[in-house]
């Protein structure tokens, strides 16, 4: 029999947490010698986390997480242990895991191909090792090999890729099938984005068939350094068959998995849960564990929203109250109180719907700041949000403010300002008159300010900077209007939130403009179901205005005229509004794109805005 116990552990780490690192590291491995597990694969640069951005360029992070490994080798015994670190040899800098067989290290891997494509920017920092070089490393005045490595376990060859290394056509795993290894350890940091765990698993699956072997991999867990969310995500496979997979996107600060596997026999099919894959489940499981992290490790006091009763900041507002209830879920009150580090007095009861809405209370600040041009039906759909979930509800207007602005500049250029003339003028500065308010309310209570853009709006720079921009995170930037509008109608029914009824019934309006001229965001812009085709192939694809026309001319989505019309407007504004996509404040990437320049779309600020390109529509 060649049984093996072979285990994989996710980490939720924390860029430069060394003590926290640390531990769950810690915990991991010895929940796992406590379950005889034999082989534990830990996640990409575990030790460090992979958020580290350019201290990567360091050389005391290299001394300091070595030190880390070191202190980590008498709690491997009776175990071999992946742990994954970067590594500084010769001057050159490489993305690393050291395999450490009963407190003494083996062997370690270097990774041989960077991610450089969407949110990664590897190649900034790391080295890729070259296949088939393998060298002497001293650490601690030992040697070890070090590059393409791999071990003999018992008569039993184990080998690695790292991420990005199972990714690429010409992977890693093709020579270590030459070589005769069966185990393949993948310790990851692969972002979250919507439908990628399906991909994932199909990659591990057929990984462990292409190759006849058993594939073992761990990717990190939550949002470790304030955009990128990791789902956690533990898979074994063998042979083409999925033999174990846990419960993605937890907020515990590890999980552990593990399966006895006949490696060089065969193991049957085991019945696994499906994953509840939909896209609506993802967004939401994904955004409020981000918001979970961001809140304990920002070690804030709660989340301050200005709520409009419009689809964004309701969207948000939900997203806040799913937090709740799931850190609620996962740990109870005392143990959800612990990790927030959150003092909170109340009478708590049995009850998660009623624990979450006394939490809420505690840590969710919403307000309403009404203008003249505000409706009474959106104060409704806010009023009734904010008291479902159980959050501190203001409402005050915002008119003096408006008035005493409007004023001086009507005295500086003595002329009153008028709609007919200086629209765009006072639309704004009801929006910005908004925030310096409810920024102060957020600094009172020490909380983060949620701002309510989307990435629609990102798109053609319909958002007042320092108006509805101002905040802390936006959670919703990295998605699209025509999403968060479908998400709200299910949030109502699957989710339980009745008062989204209000919303639901709603034309989305920034409600800047007089009531009597009945303003709506897609009157100002174009249907949203447009915007994303056209966000589609303009950005994500980076197609030219005349193939998007191409393209969606077959689809039928509207008029001939009005489409060509739509897209030169989109092109127009999208390149006039880069500089506010600079300002958007961090988003969480969920998404297969997105447009904050920061982590995916890089566009000049200034440009010839496509003028040759749109005369050829």
């Amino acid at each position: 029999m060649n049984n093996i116990r072979i285990g994989a552990a996710t980490l939720n780490q924390t860029p430069l947490d060394w003590k926290g690192n640390k531990e769950n590291i810690l915990n991991s491995i010895e929940e796992a010698k406590s379950k005889k597990v034999e082989i534990l694969c830990l996640p990409e640069l575990c030790i460090t986390g992979y958020g580290c951005e350019d201290l990567f360029l360091s050389d005391w992070l290299y001394i300091k997480s070595s030190g880390i490994l070191l202190e980590l080798l008498p709690h491997c015994k009776n175990i071999l242990v992946a742990i994954s670190l970067p590594i500084k040899y010769e001057s050159k800098n490489y993305n690393a895991t050291c395999l450490i067989r009963d407190q003494q290290i083996v062997g370690i891997y270097a990774k041989q191909n960077m991610a450089l494509d969407g949110v990664h920017y590897e190649p900034r920092w790391f080295n890729p090792w070259p296949a088939g070089k393998l060298v002497k490393y001293e650490l601690d005045g030992q040697e070890y090999d070090f590059g393409d490595f791999t071990y003999d376990f018992n008569g039993i060859k184990i080998g690695f890729e790292i991420c990005e290394d199972a990714w690429r056509d010409e992977r890693p795993a093709g020579k270590l099938y030459e070589k005769g290894v069966k185990i393949i350890l993948n310790p990851s940091a692969s972002h979250f984005a919507f439908g990628k765990t399906k991909l994932r698993e199909e990659l591990v699956v057929k990984s462990s068939e292409n190759f006849h072997c058993t594939y073992v991999y761990a990717n990190l867990l939550g949002n470790e350094a304030g955009r990128m969310i990791y789902d956690g995500e533990i898979l074994i496979a063998k042979d083409g068959k999925l033999i174990i997979r846990n419960n993605w996107l937890s907020y515990q600060p590890h999980q552990l998995l593990f399966a006895d596997i006949d490696v060089l026999g065969s193991n049957g099919q085991i019945n696994l849960p499906e994953y509840q894959r939909e896209k609506n489940i993802e967004f939401t499981k994904a955004s409020s564990l981000a918001l979970f992290d961001y809140l304990r490790k920002s070690r804030s006091k709660g989340f301050t929203l200005s709520l409009s009763g419009g689809a964004d900041s309701s969207t948000i507002a939900v997203l806040a109250s799913e937090m709740i209830k799931r850190g609620l879920t996962e740990y109870g009150i005392d143990g959800f109180l612990k990790k927030t580090n959150l003092k909170i007095d109340e009478n708590w009861t049995e009850d998660i719907i009623d624990n979450a809405r006394l939490v809420a209370k505690n840590i969710l600040t919403f307000a309403y700041q009404g203008t003249e041009n505000s409706s009474a039906d959106t104060l409704k759909s806010a009023k009734a949000l904010a008291k479902e979930i159980g959050a501190t509800f203001h409402h005050w207007t915002i008119d003096e403010e408006v008035k005493s602005y409007t004023g001086k500049v009507e005295k500086a250029l003595n002329r009153k300002l008028e709609w007919d003339t200086d629209d765009l003028a006072l639309q704004n500065i009801q929006a910005r008159s908004r925030s310096p308010i409810i920024w102060m309310f957020a600094n009172i209570h020490n909380q983060l300010l949620l701002t309510t853009s989307n990435r629609s709006e990102g798109d053609v720079g319909y958002t007042t900077m320092d108006g509805d921009t101002s905040g802390s995170i936006a959670p919703i930037a990295a998605v699209d209007k025509h999403f968060i509008i479908q998400w709200l109608k299910w949030a109502e029914t699957n989710l339980g939130y009745n008062s989204l009824s209000h919303v639901n019934n709603l034309a989305p309006s920034a409600e800047l403009r007089p009531l009597e001229k009945t303003q709506t965001d897609e009157d100002d812009l174009m249907p949203y179901n447009v915007i994303v085709e056209i966000e589609k192939l303009a950005i994500r694809d980076h197609r030219s205005p005349k193939e998007v026309y191409d393209i969606l001319k077959l689809k039928n989505l509207e008029s001939d005229k009005l489409l060509k019309d739509h897209i030169k407007k989109f092109y127009t504004l999208w390149s006039r509004n880069q500089w506010k996509r600079e300002r958007i404040a961090p988003s969480f990437h969920l998404d297969d794109f997105n447009v904050d320049p920061k982590t995916w779309c890089r566009f000049p600020i200034l440009s010839h805005g496509f003028q040759e390109e749109l005369k050829e529509l």
